[in-house]
């Protein structure tokens, strides 16, 4: 099917604010891999900056195999027979998406399968950026009970007429898109746009063989007491027994053999004093006892009994605070039904600790704190003492109630709204109908609190911070990064590290889904775990010279697997924390629990890696 369709629809402020050109797409597909599993639909319909359709296209495709789920999609054998295959239309494809911002619900996955049908049939996809519609529906904090393309399509009062046809998907989506430009245009929000690359980063840490220990981490090791099944070993400089002979030696003993040195190794093996590896200055730095050759092979024939490593995870207050400034405060629940109760404020201005010091007083009075101007924003709270912010014109023009920095009660708006800030009509949604079941409010969760989790669910981990906009550069450049932890909060594998270019732990028990500023998704698929690794840490760590004091809060949002949000919570490290434990994802007495932590660091993303057992290979 092919046409050109309509005219412009959209405010001209929508167009002059996101001057771009569209492709919204959709694929049905033989199954969930793109690089098994083929394409059987696509549908793409390019829109205009202004909302216009320029031309709206759509077939079937033979994928040359079985065409899997057909009771989901129903595109049968005997549908698809007959059909082009993909290299046949590889070129039209290409010239329908070639310059433009493919959009698509869960765009990640729509753009894996056509760039990968396109390196099949010999080309490349010519795609730079993509717009997710299930993103861009969170970052307007749409209340929709889940992301589904039906409920946010309900919730815009789209009608979809055939699930799951790739056609009517584009259709829908169409809608949906026009919709959400206005509702962002409104906020003067940037889009949601991840950079579509075929490339990937360089590896770190580097991978270095190397065997599980199954034994927990004891304490620090002193000279006068055995060597424990557990401790953590590195060897470094010249030995006499070949190093590989040496370092299965202890493996075999029950020692965890490691390259890296950090504040966890229990000795370093060195035959020389004035050893000037870079592995023998960390030891120096950590205070770490150093042993000989000879004097580690006599320890290896008594080495102690060690404690195994248990199933049942055991609760922590806080991760262990290894070089950090400040111990997290004790846990504070909200006040219930507090003055705030169901409002969302966010806190403008002022210097880092009193901002931070203001969001602490609103999450106590049982509100949610917002990280960036959505269109669920209730109120501001305009701190002075520091250059204004940008956003505070547009949230006087939206109509946001202001709050006394002091008492957070009502209060007038100190100065008359920017006349040059134009205000677009709010999109209307439809009315919701009648015995529509909506999905209670997220629980509110303060710096320390737990929460029990149902049993038998697959979670979502979103983690969020304030972006500069469009006017700036984003000077920050943040990693989220999970860790799949034994009781004593350390990886058993290298494998147990989920960062940008390892995306997906081995099991499929956590999975990292990044590339969008100022977001990040973690999957956790708690079932999956390892059985010694019922834990998982979800941190964030800062690259360069800024700190989580300039970034600022940092929102944590549980969401069950549609993406209903569950549980909230707004997260400041002090002023000079590089690195940040967000949220644990942990078991105990057979009940799953979420913690939001909050415990920043003065590491960077190596160290605190090394911190929680990742062996990243020094050399020396």
């Amino acid at each position: 099917m092919t046409g050109v369709l309509s005219s412009a629809v959209l405010p001209a402020e929508v167009a002059h604010r996101y001057p771009y050109g569209y492709a919204v797409v959709d694929v049905e597909t033989s199954g969930l891999s793109a690089a098994s599993d083929r394409v059987l639909q696509v549908a793409v319909t390019q829109m205009a900056a202004d909302g216009a359709v320029e031309s709206s296209w759509s077939t079937l495709l033979d994928p040359g195999c079985d065409p899997g789920p057909t009771h989901i999609h129903g595109l049968t054998r005997a549908k698809l027979r007959g059909a082009p295959q993909f290299p046949d239309v590889a070129d039209d494809v290409s010239r329908r998406v070639g310059g433009r911002i493919v959009v698509a619900h869960n765009a990640a996955f729509d753009h894996r399968f056509l760039a990968a049908e396109s390196r099949r049939a010999g080309r490349r996809l010519p795609v730079e950026e993509r717009l997710c519609t299930l993103a861009l529906t969170r970052r307007l904090d749409l209340p929709v009970t889940d992301f589904k393309l039906g409920s946010v399509a309900d919730y815009w009062g789209v009608q979809a007429l055939r699930a799951h046809d790739a056609e009517d998907d584009v259709r829908v989506l169409v809608e949906v898109l026009r919709h959400s430009l206005v509702s962002a245009a409104r906020l003067d929000m940037d889009l949601p746009l991840a950079a579509c690359t075929d490339t990937a980063p360089a590896p770190f840490p580097a991978k270095a063989p190397r065997t599980p220990c199954p034994w927990r981490t004891p304490a620090r090791w002193s000279a006068d007491a055995p060597l424990v099944q557990g401790m953590k070993v590195v060897i470094t400089g010249s030995t006499s027994t070949p190093r590989e002979i040496l370092a299965r030696r202890c493996t075999d003993a029950g020692l965890d053999v490691m390259n890296t040195v950090s504040g966890r190794t229990h000795v370093l093996v060195c035959n020389r004093a004035d050893e000037q590896t870079g592995k023998a200055a960390r030891a120096r730095q950590h205070g770490t006892p150093v042993i000989t050759e000879p004097e580690l092979l006599s320890l290896l024939a008594a080495v102690a009994p060690g404690q195994p490593k248990a199933a049942e995870v055991i609760e922590a207050a806080e991760p262990v605070a290894i070089h950090t400034r400040a111990a997290a405060p004790a846990p504070r629940t909200p006040e219930p039904g507090g003055p705030l109760s169901g409002r969302r404020v966010l806190v403008l201005g002022g210097a880092h600790d009193t901002a931070a010091a203001v969001r602490e007083r609103v999450l106590a009075a049982d509100a949610s704190v917002a990280v960036n101007l959505t269109g669920s924003v209730t109120d501001v709270v305009l701190v002075p003492g520091i250059a204004p912010d940008p956003r505070t014109g547009r949230a006087q023009a939206l109509g946001v109630r202001p709050l006394d920095a002091d008492t957070l009660t009502p209060c007038s708006w100190p100065q008359q709204p920017d006349e040059r800030v134009v205000v677009l009509p709010v999109p209307e949604p439809p009315a919701t109908p009648s015995g529509t079941v909506t999905a209670p409010a997220p629980r509110i969760l303060v710096r320390g609190e737990v929460m029990d989790l149902p049993a038998d669910s697959d979670w979502l981990a979103e983690v969020r911070w304030a972006t500069p906009g469009r006017h700036a550069a984003d000077p920050f450049d943040i990693d989220v990064v999970t860790f799949v932890v034994d009781p004593d909060e350390q990886v058993s594998v290298d494998e147990d590290f989920v960062f940008y270019n390892a995306p997906e732990h081995p099991t499929g028990a956590v999975e990292l889904t990044t590339g969008i500023p100022g977001e990040a998704i973690c999957t956790l698929r708690p079932d999956r775990l390892p059985p010694t690794q019922q834990r998982v840490l979800l941190a964030a760590a800062i690259d360069g010279n800024a700190t989580f004091g300039d970034v600022g809060p940092i929102e944590l949002i549980l969401r069950d697997e549609h993406g209903g949000p569950v549980a909230r919570a707004t997260l400041d490290a002090a002023t000079d924390e590089r690195s940040l434990i967000l949220g644990t994802l942990y078991q105990r007495h057979g009940t799953w629990r979420w913690r939001a932590v909050g415990q920043g660091y003065p590491d960077a993303l190596a160290d605190l890696a090394t911190r929680h057992g990742v062996d990243i290979d020094e050399q020396g």
